[in-house]
Formats: C-alpha cells, sequence, structure tokens
C-alpha cells in the first residue's frame, strides 16, 4: 500500500487493505486498530469513516496512516501510536513514560463507587503511582466535591497526569507530586487507590509485546514474584487512612489472597475482591476501622 505522490486510495480502500495487513502481522483486532488508526490519520472521529468510505485520502493523510500501520506491525500499540487512550469514557494522554490505562483497572473505580455511595461527599482521595492520572481523575469526575493528590516517582509521568488534568476540567481539584509511594504524607485520606507494580521478574517474557517493549518497566515489575510493592505501601496506606477510610489496591492474577493477607495485618477490615470481565479478583478492597 505505497504512495506514489499521486495516491488514489480512499477510506474504504484503507480500512480493508490496513486491516489485510495488520491481520496478516498476527495482531488481534486488527479491524478495530486499522480504524482508530486511519481516523487519527484523517483527524475525524471513526463514525466518520462509515459515513464517508468513498473519501479519497490526501498523499499526507495517506503517508502518515501507512506509517501508523508500520508502527502497529512492530508491535507499538494503538495508544502509543495516536498518544492517547480511553479509561473510564474519559480520554488520556498516553506517552512512554506512562502504563496505558486499560479496562480491567476501571474495576477499581467500580469497586470505589460501590462503597463510598454519596458522590457528593467531600472526600479526599489519594492515588499511589497515579501515572496518567486515570484513576484519581476517573474518581474525581465521578465525586464532584472530591479533591485529589497523585504520587509518582516519574516526573516525566506527573506531567502527563498534569497535562490529563487540564484537558479534562479537572485541574482545580487534582494535584501532583513526586514521591515514593506514602513517604512524607501526612494522614487524612477517605480514599486511597492504586495499581502498582505487581509483575514479577520470571513472568517477563510471558508479556505481549506491546507490554513488554512500550510500557516502563518501572510500572510493571515488582520483585518477590511482584509483591514487593504491595508489602511496601499496604502498611503505609493503612496508617494515613481515615477511620472508616477506604483503601483499593488493584491485584494481578492469583495475587489477591496475598494482598488481602496483608491489608488484615495492618488492621484493615478486608471485603471479597471485586473480579473483573475476566472472572480474575482485579480490586483488593479494605477499609479502616475504629
Amino acid at each position: 500500500m505505497a504512495s506514489n505522490g499521486q495516491n488514489k486510495k480512499t477510506i474504504a480502500d484503507c480500512l480493508m487493505a490496513g486491516s489485510e495487513q495488520l491481520r496478516n502481522a498476527g495482531i488481534d483486532n486488527s479491524r478495530l486498530d486499522v480504524r482508530l488508526l486511519l481516523a487519527d490519520a484523517i483527524s475525524k472521529e471513526t463514525s466518520y469513516l462509515f459515513g464517508y468510505p468513498e473519501k479519497i485520502l490526501s498523499d499526507e493523510e495517506f503517508s502518515c496512516f501507512q506509517m501508523m500501520l508500520d508502527k502497529r506491525i512492530k508491535r507499538e500499540p494503538v495508544s502509543k501510536i495516536i498518544g492517547r487512550k480511553e479509561f473510564w469514557s474519559l480520554n488520556f494522554k498516553v506517552t512512554r513514560d506512562t502504563l496505558d490505562p486499560r479496562p480491567d483497572s476501571e474495576t477499581l473505580i467500580e469497586a470505589v463507587l460501590e462503597n463510598v455511595t454519596d458522590k457528593a461527599r467531600q472526600v479526599q482521595i489519594l492515588d499511589l503511582g497515579t501515572g496518567t492520572g486515570c484513576l484519581l481523575l476517573a474518581l474525581l469526575s465521578e465525586y464532584r466535591a472530591a479533591q485529589g493528590l497523585g504520587i509518582d516517582i516519574s516526573d516525566k509521568a506527573l506531567a502527563v497526569a498534569e497535562e490529563n488534568a487540564v484537558s479534562l476540567g479537572l485541574a482545580s481539584r487534582a494535584v501532583f507530586q513526586a514521591g515514593n509511594w506514602c513517604e512524607g504524607l501526612e494522614p487524612g485520606w477517605d480514599i486511597i487507590i492504586s495499581n502498582p507494580p505487581y509483575i514479577g521478574s520470571d513472568e517477563k517474557n510471558a508479556l505481549a509485546p506491546e507490554v513488554l517493549n512500550y510500557d516502563p518497566s518501572t510500572a510493571l515489575f515488582a520483585e518477590n514474584n511482584g509483591m514487593q510493592d504491595y508489602q511496601t505501601l499496604i502498611p503505609q496506606a493503612a496508617a494515613i487512612l481515615n477511620v472508616e477510610g477506604l483503601l483499593v489496591i488493584e491485584a494481578g492474577q492469583g495475587q489477591a489472597e496475598d494482598i488481602n493477607a496483608l491489608m488484615f495485618d495492618a488492621g484493615l477490615i478486608v471485603s471479597p475482591p471485586k473480579k473483573d470481565l475476566g472472572g480474575i479478583a482485579r480490586a483488593c478492597v479494605g477499609r479502616k476501622s475504629i
């Protein structure tokens, strides 16, 4: 599908040929991926593609689309190619310095909403390892009177989170700062949420290239079979929670039981973990008692 300077490719042509290229490269969801890439290449919504299949791409649009396809064939994620990812029906900027927001992590938002039902409460929310800010900003979009703090060890990730807060109109209620989990933070938090690194180093070779090669390793891997950061942050978080405060942490597959034990040892009342759509215990929930 090379361009010769006299491109006559229509949207329909590009969708068909692009899907075939990705499928031949072993890419799952090739039709969805090619729609997202083509829409971005021509600066339109994906719905436009179906309304105007006969539209001929300019040479510039076609070259941009082909460049995107080439990147995807090399297993760069669509989100990293177009620079954004949807989470909780919100659009987030993503870069190579941030972990991609994933649908599984929406289970954490659901768990918070189920446990803190009064959305008008002026809750204080802490997000540990904030990355793009997706967890904190999704919660702030639900709890309209809430204030939040996002902590991350990466200054580059924090810059992305700040941009997302501005673009979503939430910057007045969100603060982001560099830090190492709860170190130096004062008590007074009603909700603490976190998606820490939880992949053991021995699992590295089982990861998809889209994750292994394009997500920051510091956001993926933890020692002690993926448990090290849980062992650090759970006691710290329990210590700064308000009475009746909620701790919600993402779990990797098979880790929920050990995480719940850490929460129990930290003095929290542990609830059954909430499962994601794949049936995996994904959101571990603990509450601080009197």
